[in-house]
C-alpha cells in the first residue's frame, strides 16, 4: 500500500489525494483529469484485493458550516462514484462522509 502513496496510522491506511483531485471553487464536479486519476488508482488498488474504502470530502474554511458540510459530502460521493467505476467494485462497498471546513 505504501508504494501507492498510502500511510498507516493505528492500523488504518490513508491516502490524501488533495494534491491530485481538483474541484473548481464551490463545486463538486470532478475535473476530467481528476476523474481519470481516481479511476486509475482505484483499478490498481482493486488489483491488490482492496474492495472496500471510505472517502472523506473536504472544503476550505470559508463560508457557512451547513453549505460546506453539504459540499464536502457531494465531493466525497463523486470521488466514490469514480472509484467504483475504476475499481469495478460495487458502489455500496464505498462509504462517504463530508468533513466540511472542520479539516480543510
Amino acid at each position: 500500500m505504501q508504494s501507492y502513496g498510502f500511510t498507516e496510522s493505528a492500523g488504518d491506511w490513508s491516502l490524501g489525494l488533495s494534491d491530485a483531485i481538483l474541484f473548481a471553487k464551490n463545486d463538486y464536479k470532478l475535473l476530467p483529469e481528476s476523474q481519470q486519476q481516481i479511476q486509475t488508482m482505484a483499478a490498481k488498488l482493486a488489483s491488490t484485493g482492496l474492495t472496500h474504502a471510505r472517502m472523506d470530502g473536504h472544503t476550505d474554511n470559508y463560508g457557512e458550516d451547513s453549505y460546506n458540510e453539504g459540499l464536502s459530502l457531494k465531493r466525497a460521493n463523486v470521488v466514490a462514484d469514480a472509484w467504483a467505476i475504476g475499481g469495478q467494485i460495487p458502489r455500496s462497498n464505498l462509504t462517504t462522509q463530508g468533513l466540511g471546513k472542520n479539516i480543510p
